[in-house]
C-alpha cells in the first residue's frame, strides 16, 4: 500500500470511529437491565410482537430499537411508524395508527428523538384514535413506571389510601415491595402532588374527592380512559373504543386506571364501586392481570381489559 493509501485509509477510520460517537453508528453496549419491547394492537388487546432483555447501545433512540428488532415502514422522513411486521396505520384520513409509551407513558418527543434506558418497556399500540387522541398513561408496564421512572430518572412512590389499616390498602403496599419499588404511605389528598408517582387506594366516592381523579366521570375524551363513573358513583359504564357504553355494573366492580393530567402529574387509581369493588382492584393490582393493558376493570373476579368489544370490531 503507498503512503497516501495508508494515509486515506487511517483518515477513512477515523472519521467512522468519529461518526459512530456522535450517534451516526452503532455505540457501545449500555449495562444494566436490558429492555422489553412490546408491539400490540387495539389498546393493547392482542400481542404482535415481545422482546424482552434486550441490550441497548448509547444514543440508542425508541425507533432504532424498534427497527433493530421488526419490519419497520415509516414515512414523514422516517419520524413516523406506517408499519410494523406488515400491521398497517389506514392511510392517511383515518383515524388508526401507531403509538408507543415508555413505562407506560406516553412520551413527548417522538420516537426517532427518544433515547432507551435500561430496564425501560417500550410498548408500540396500533389503535384507533377517533374517540381520544390522548392516552397518556397506561397501566400495562407494571410495575413500571414505579420501577424505573421515566428517561432513568426515578421518581417518588406515594400509596394513598382511604383506609391505611384496610386489606387493598395493605396488599398494594406489598406489591410495590415485592416488586423493589420503595414507597411511602400518605394520607389520602396530602399536598405536594408535583413530580411524584401516586397510588390512590380508595372507593370511588372518596377517590373523586381528588380534582384530578374526576376526569374519569368526563369519559375517554378527557381520561383517555374507557369506563365513567356515574350516578356519584353507584355504577361504572364499560365503553367501547367508541366511547360507547357497552356494559353498566354495579356493586363489586372494580377499576384501574392511570391518570397523567399534566407533565409533572402522575395518578394511578386503584378504585371500585365500594369496598369489594376496591378489593378486587387491589387484588388485580399485579403484572399478570395488568400486562399491556391500557386500563382494567375487575367483574365479578374477571379481569377485563377497556375498551371492551374490541373482538367484534
Amino acid at each position: 500500500m503507498t503512503i497516501r493509501r495508508c494515509a486515506l485509509a487511517c483518515l477513512t477510520a477515523a472519521v467512522l470511529a468519529a461518526l459512530s460517537g456522535c450517534g451516526l453508528g452503532p455505540g457501545a453496549e449500555r449495562s444494566g437491565a436490558g429492555v422489553d419491547l412490546r408491539v400490540t394492537r387495539d389498546f393493547g388487546h392482542q400481542l404482535v410482537l415481545a422482546k424482552n432483555d434486550l441490550t441497548i447501545r448509547e444514543d440508542e433512540t425508541v425507533m432504532r430499537l424498534l427497527k433493530r428488532n421488526a419490519d419497520v415502514e415509516t414515512r414523514f422522513g422516517g419520524g413516523f411508524v406506517q408499519s410494523i411486521d406488515g400491521l398497517s396505520g389506514r392511510g392517511s384520513g383515518a383515524t388508526s395508527d401507531w403509538f408507543y409509551f415508555v413505562n407506560g407513558i406516553a412520551a413527548d418527543e417522538g420516537a426517532a428523538d427518544y433515547e432507551a434506558s435500561p430496564g425501560d418497556v417500550v410498548q408500540w399500540d396500533r389503535r384507533d384514535w377517533d374517540t381520544t387522541p390522548h392516552v397518556r398513561a397506561i397501566v400495562g408496564a407494571f410495575p413500571q413506571p414505579f420501577l424505573d421512572g421515566l428517561g432513568g430518572k426515578r421518581f417518588p412512590v406515594r400509596v394513598e389510601c382511604q383506609d391505611s389499616d384496610s386489606a387493598p390498602c395493605d396488599k398494594v403496599k406489598q406489591t410495590l415491595r415485592d416488586a423493589d419499588v420503595p414507597a411511602n404511605g400518605a394520607s389520602l389528598g396530602a399536598p405536594g402532588n408535583q413530580n411524584v408517582a401516586r397510588v390512590v387506594v380508595a372507593d370511588w366516592a372518596t377517590a373523586r374527592q381528588q380534582p384530578t381523579a374526576r376526569a374519569i366521570e368526563l369519559g375517554p375524551g378527557r381520561s383517555g380512559v374507557f369506563a365513567r363513573f356515574e350516578d356519584d358513583g353507584d355504577s361504572l359504564e364499560l365503553l367501547d373504543a367508541d366511547g360507547r357504553s357497552v356494559r353498566s355494573v354495579g356493586a363489586g366492580a372494580g377499576l384501574i386506571a392511570a391518570l397523567r393530567p399534566t407533565d409533572r402529574e402522575l395518578l394511578w387509581l386503584v378504585t371500585g364501586i365500594d369496598e369489594q369493588g376496591v378489593d378486587a382492584a387491589a387484588a388485580a393490582f399485579r403484572t399478570r392481570d395488568l400486562r399491556n393493558a391500557f386500563a382494567v376493570a375487575i367483574v365479578d373476579d374477571e379481569v377485563l381489559k377497556l375498551p371492551l368489544g374490541i373482538g367484534a370490531r
